[in-house]
């Protein structure tokens, strides 16, 4: 038997956290048993006992597959080991979740068909002088900004683009807004990319931030198992090739695992980045239901 393991509503624990009830019927729909954890108790109490009390032990060591919320790869062990202890092993160990949920780790997998990509460390002090000469492998080009796991894509202007590397008040604007707003949750280290010029499809109606030609592909054992346009703008377009990267994908070290594709203004496919496919989540136009089925 394979567990889906759902984080459940904080103010309804026998109930799945609203954002996911719909990935939750699809899941026991298409023949999974479906379960909950308290998301709560595992990142804020760091207490993965209590998170998981309320599951029943498997009475043979089971497969479990999480699906719900971005987790620290500390959070993320602690999870395992807990599952561990009532005989439910989940699909990636931490070390595979490490290795495509932190942007570093992966990158030399990635990096001939990503954008140019650094990283620095970083805190409340941060030494914008470093930043500076950190930058200056990018010339004059547009970069944008992001820790290991998420950007500020929704601030685009604001925390996110910067239109020059070497624009020197931009850079500190953008840095020092998106230190502010990421906060305590920042993870990992400041990672700066180039800007590449993508298929554009318009701009969101609120951010302003451009949206382009985007998937995301779901992989499972090295096979594309499942995809979706990431804006609704494309989600009629043909979607990528089957074989799209498949030899990069064959190197990645994870067993579940998403990879997100852009076309490029010149036609060609480029990486943005994977993900643990247990946390990544599905773009609002995917067909919730054929997921699990594809996962099944």
């Amino acid at each position: 038997m394979i567990h889906i393991i759902f984080c459940a509503d904080p103010l309804r624990p026998r109930h799945p956290d609203p954002l996911y009830a719909a990935e939750y019927e699809a899941a026991q729909a298409a023949g999974f048993a479906v379960t909950l954890m308290r998301y709560e108790a595992l990142v804020e109490e760091h207490d993965a006992g209590r998170a998981v009390q309320t599951m029943i032990p498997a009475a043979q060591r089971e497969m479990g597959i999480y699906r719900g919320w971005m987790l620290t790869p500390e959070d993320y062990r602690r999870l395992y080991d807990a599952l561990a202890d009532i005989s439910i092993d989940l699909i990636n160990t931490p070390a595979m979740y490490r290795h495509c949920h932190y942007l570093p780790e992966c990158y030399p997998l990635i990096q001939a068909h990503t954008p140019q990509t650094i990283w620095l460390a970083t805190g409340p002090d941060v030494d914008m002088e470093a930043v500076h000469q950190a930058l200056a492998v990018f010339g004059d080009r547009p970069i944008i900004l992001k820790d290991f796991v998420k950007s500020r894509k929704h601030e685009w202007f604001e925390a996110c683009y910067i239109p020059a590397a070497s624009d020197r008040a931009s850079v500190e604007r953008v840095v020092r807004r998106f230190l502010a707003l990421q906060g305590l949750d920042i993870a990992g280290e400041l990672v700066f990319r180039a800007y590449v010029p993508l298929e554009p499809l318009g701009a969101h109606p609120q951010s302003g931030m451009p949206l382009a030609k985007e998937y995301r592909l779901f992989w499972l054992d090295q096979r594309r198992i499942f995809a979706s346009a990431y804006w609704d703008a494309s989600a009629s377009d043909p979607l990528p090739p089957v074989d799209l990267f498949a030899d990069v994908a064959r190197q990645v070290r994870s067993r579940f695992y998403t990879m997100d594709v852009a076309c490029r203004q010149d036609g060609e496919w480029i990486i943005v980045e994977l993900g643990d496919a247990q946390v990544s989540g599905l773009p609002e136009n995917a067909d919730v239901a054929a997921f699990y089925r594809a996962l099944k």
